[in-house]
């Protein structure tokens, strides 16, 4: 189950085949500083308040207060909301290639329409309160991410057994090559000129987060002090076999000049089944599949986050307007607002004619936001442990104290680095004006972080909602004896 939530599509291996074998670099830094630290810190959060509901914003909440906790789920929930058009943008090619217009798959009008439409569509599914979107994205993992994967990891197989020449060693490019007796090598580790050297990092970190998401179930387990930990490294194996292996065959059969983060999978399978067999169809069929994964993995959270959100109205924390729930017990108006947010993110897409500029534009906006909600949790396993210490958990990160600041620390620092370099435009890609990138994703940033902590500013008594549809995530702490460090 975390390895699913952390590998929701293929989408994301192009970006990371665009630094060639420099990816191991980023690909570990993911892994060992962030994809291990969350897990771990997320499993004692969440064995601490498994009987209560609101995930982040409990966790926050009890560390800190309820304005940080509000912040926090705000947070988880508004960037998934800006992330959709990325991974709607992916799935929007994976429905050009099965027609075999790559052409349109580069599109940026054809990309916007598609990522604004398909959304409303599903939008107005849920709001029929049917699980028709859960049979949707049912399969999806496996038809539209782990079978592709396969297929992709095979075709690299064969085509370095063929002694086809390998994209990392053509690449010509100081950024991820250097010459050693007049021919290009591949670099190992990134080529740093600045920090637009690893802007790339912050895109990376984002296929690997939601770890999170999963430590709910921790008191499922039969001895989660073993268990948890376990799961955590075993889905940590997986989810850096996946990227890492598709990564190395999409850098490996794709020259370094035609990477595309948006068209990249598509067109590496194209190439290597027509170089290999001489055929073209599998690629049509393997992008319905890739594009059905990815729609999947987008829709499958349409509705999640924003019930998180939801359950904080209880404790006043929604105005009226965000508390409304249709006849079904559905939140329709914060579902019609993510609409709206997703139709004017989508929209950038429709003024910008490089569709990979936007889409990493878009996920350093969406990684940012992911990352403030991060050192928030981070920070709170700290305070906790501190001011909390009779918390009964069923789970502590191992290794005392040490281990905390080793872990939670070390994830800090990680995932702080990741959201600085976020903000610089990336040497690699053709982003235009670098003002109005910088401009973009801090605006982006500045103003989803900016209108919880003013929401929670006016609410108001009359805002506490007592309907069935809604229920306390937050509650103050069972008073302690006089001798306890109870904040």
């Amino acid at each position: 189950m975390t390895a699913a939530s952390v590998v929701t599509s293929l989408r994301g291996l192009p970006s990371m085949a665009e630094e060639e074998l420099t990816m191991f670099f980023y690909i570990g830094f993911a892994t060992l500083l962030f994809l291990i630290p969350a897990g771990l810190v997320a499993a004692e959060l969440g064995g601490a308040f498994a009987n209560r509901t609101g995930g982040v914003y409990t966790w926050v909440g009890e560390a800190f207060g309820q304005r940080w906790g509000f912040l926090a789920i705000w947070l988880q929930w508004i960037q998934n909301v800006v992330w959709y058009p990325t991974g709607l943008s992916f799935a929007a090619a994976g429905v050009a290639y099965t027609f075999n217009d790559s052409k349109l798959a580069s599109n940026n009008v054809y990309t916007g329409l598609f990522c604004i439409g398909i959304y409303w569509v599903a939008t107005l599914i849920a709001l029929t309160g049917t699980s028709l979107l859960a049979k949707v994205t049912r399969a999806g993992f496996l038809l539209g991410t782990a079978l592709p994967g396969v297929i992709l990891l095979a075709l690299f197989v064969w085509w370095w057994a063929a002694g086809h020449p390998l994209g990392w060693e053509t690449a010509d490019n100081s950024a991820v090559s250097v010459v050693k007796d007049g021919h290009d090598s591949p670099r190992w580790a990134p080529y740093l000129t600045g920090l637009g050297s690893l802007a790339f990092l912050g895109a990376i970190l984002l296929n690997f987060a939601g770890v999170e998401s999963q430590a709910v179930h921790i008191k499922e387990m039969q001895d989660p002090k073993r268990q948890f930990p376990r799961a955590i490294f075993i889905a940590a194996g997986i989810s850096f076999a996946v990227f890492t292996l598709g990564s190395l065959a999409v850098a490996g059969i794709l020259p370094y000049s035609e990477m595309n983060q948006q068209t990249g999978v598509f067109v590496t399978l194209q190439r290597a089944f027509d170089t290999l067999m001489g055929v073209q169809w599998p690629t049509y069929i393997l992008a319905l599949l890739i594009g059905y994964g990815a729609l999947g993995g987008a829709l499958a959270w349409l509705s999640g986050p924003s019930k998180g959100l939801l359950a904080t109205a209880h404790d006043g924390m929604l105005p009226p307007l965000m508390q409304k729930t249709n006849k079904t017990g559905v939140q329709r108006n914060i579902l019609l607002i993510q609409g709206v947010i997703v139709t004017a993110i989508s929209s950038i897409y429709l003024f910008t004619k490089d569709v990979s500029t936007v889409f990493f534009m878009i996920s350093s906006m969406t990684i940012t936001l992911y990352i403030i909600m991060y050192m928030m949790m981070y920070a709170a396993v700290i305070r906790l442990r501190k001011t909390r210490p009779d918390l009964p958990r069923s789970f502590v990160i191992p290794g005392g104290t040490p281990g905390l600041w080793a872990f939670a620390g070390a994830g800090f620092l990680a995932v702080a680095f990741a959201f600085v370099v976020s903000f610089v435009p990336p040497s690699q890609l053709p982003i235009g004006s670098p003002a109005s990138y910088v401009l973009t994703v801090a605006a982006g940033t500045v103003v989803f972080t900016i209108a919880p902590m003013i929401i929670y500013a006016k609410r108001k008594p009359t805002w506490r909602s007592g309907g069935e549809n809604t229920h306390s995530s937050f509650e103050k702490p069972t008073p302690q004896p006089a001798t306890a460090t109870d904040p």
